[in-house]
């Protein structure tokens, strides 16, 4: 036996909390390929050992089965997503006196309920398994891509951290994207970085080695095509259009003091007011970069109105409240078009609200309050849609996390020409997840072949092409503006057509063929 295949009957052969404590390692350590450290070795390290794991559970004496894939993947999944979002733990020290408390359940349980999707990867995986056989990395495969997608839209949804996020400094990789979108390329990455179980395998090594290449070669093709098409494609720039970028980089206390709001509005005036101005047609501050409602407060829209180019427009984000003496008082958080007169053209309030972040659900029982500021929750918008502002090209606005959710991020019935995404990813200090919400951003861009321009109060603030190239920056915890031009569009992508059910019902197929193979096996043999 082979020293690989003595480590994979090892690995198989663990029980109880050695398996359990082992499967949380591995899914921290596959964490580590995740934006910005991309340590995309160490995740096939992980799916490799997640594999041998699951190996060994038909030959467990304890016979459960189902229950046993599931709780591998379980404990997998809450080592991969504690060390994935640690970072929410900056929001809630923000105010630690009042929040701090909340540290532990919030990064623990979140983990620990998305840790359910993994779970149920591993048991979907689990009814098509068969320990030796090739044809069980498939089904983690395809097991992964189902568990992703229901992780889009179950209890709202919370598509962070897909497993294609790992590839995001290799361009060409991500050109996959437009064809079967992020949650196609979850599959394929959970299919070529597992496939060295194999080695584990007691078939010939020639055999072992020619399913590795096989499996390689299904990542190597498409991203040899996408080498060819960003070379070849050239989206170009959008004549007329000059863009800047504001980003203010002020902490989360310095946005709370309501000593410093106003200070904090002619901050962003002055910034917008840099050099080169003259030459800029459109303005683009942050999530509630002002803290006042622009659309009721009408002297502070004039004082925001002063960082307008002439003839141009500002986007900024804002909160919206409801006129005066309109029943009931409600509030959004929203996207406002603001003219050089200090005239308020068009409005778009976020659709897509952070459960406890902006409200709380079941609020009449739990007895928590929001992390934001005011006592009253924010009101869901509508979306996403497509806003027509003059001397502009049709856009798509989402703020903040809206722009996670893969096939979600624009109006397919009124196809825009970009993307603008306001945020505020001040909650989250210099760790992690500014990293990984700009890197999901900039899937967005490739799967709808759609320019994106990013701003955020502390960074990352930039513009990504059609391509997912990024062609103007401002890092992370910086204060600056980025002046620079709107990248064209391309013709509608392949995802853009047939969104998340090409790969959602490509993996349920493959599953289901697997499913019933493994079935015929089973009552061939019995």
């Amino acid at each position: 036996m082979r020293p690989i295949q003595r480590l994979a009957a090892a690995v198989a052969g663990l029980r109880g909390w050695r398996r359990r404590g082992l499967a949380v390692a591995l899914g921290a350590l596959g964490a580590l390929a995740l934006p910005p450290f991309h340590a995309v070795p160490l995740l096939a390290v992980a799916l490799v050992g997640l594999v041998w794991l699951l190996d060994g559970i038909e030959s467990d004496p304890r016979g459960r089965p189902r229950r046993t894939y599931f709780g591998t993947g379980w404990w997998f999944g809450l080592g991969f997503f504690v060390v994935g979002i640690h970072w929410i733990a900056h929001a809630l020290l923000v105010d630690a006196a009042t929040f701090g408390w909340m540290i532990p359940f919030a990064v623990g349980g979140l983990s620990a309920v998305l840790a359910l999707f993994s779970g149920a990867g591993t048991l979907l995986a689990g009814l098509a398994w068969r320990p030796g056989a090739a044809g069980r990395i498939i089904a983690l495969a395809a097991g992964w891509m189902l568990a992703e997608w229901l992780r889009m839209w179950v209890a709202t949804g919370f598509p962070w951290n897909m497993a294609a996020t790992v590839w995001m400094p290799l361009e060409p990789v991500l050109q996959s994207a437009s064809l079967i979108g992020a949650l196609g390329l979850s599959g394929l990455t959970v299919l070529v970085l597992a496939a060295p179980a194999l080695l584990g395998d007691t078939r010939p090594p020639g055999r072992s080695a020619a399913l590795l290449a096989g499996a390689a070669a299904l990542l190597a093709l498409p991203s040899g095509w996408g080498a060819w098409r960003l070379a070849t494609v050239d989206p170009g720039a959008v004549e007329g259009v000059r863009l800047r970028l504001v980003q203010p980089n002020l902490s989360q206390q310095q946005k709370w003091d309501g000593n410093l709001r106003d200070l904090n509005l002619v901050e962003h005036v002055a910034l917008s007011r840099a050099p080169g101005f003259e030459d800029i047609t459109h303005v683009i501050w942050p999530e509630t970069a002002s803290a006042f409602a622009l659309n009721a407060d009408v002297p502070r829209r004039f004082v925001a109105a002063d960082g307008v180019p002439p003839g141009g427009l500002l986007l900024t984000g804002a909160p919206r409240i409801t006129p005066p003496g309109q029943e009931p008082f409600q509030v959004w958080n929203s996207l406002m078009a603001i003219t050089a007169e200090g005239r308020l053209l068009a409005t778009s309030d976020k659709f897509h609200l952070v459960p406890f972040g902006e409200y709380v659900p079941f609020g009449d029982i739990l007895p928590v309050q929001k992390i934001t500021p005011g006592r009253v929750d924010f009101s869901f918008g509508t979306g996403p849609l497509t806003l027509r502002l003059p001397d502009t090209p049709p856009v798509s606005p989402l703020i903040c996390y809206e722009v996670i959710f893969p096939g979600a991020v624009v109006d397919a019935a009124d196809r825009p020409a970009w993307m603008v995404n306001l945020t505020n990813d001040g909650w989250y200090g210099l760790s992690p997840g500014p990293y990984q919400h700009f890197a999901t951003a900039r899937l967005r861009a490739v799967e709808e072949g759609l320019p994106l321009v990013r701003v955020a109060n502390t960074g990352i603030s930039g513009v990504v092409d059609p391509l997912g190239r990024v062609t103007a920056r401002q890092d992370l915890g910086t204060r600056g503006v980025v002046d620079a031009a709107l990248p064209g569009a391309l013709p509608p992508t392949l995802f853009a057509r047939a969104g998340n059910a090409l790969p959602a019902g490509l993996g349920g197929l493959i599953w289901l063929v697997l499913v019933l193979a493994a079935r015929g096996r089973r009552s061939t043999t019995s």
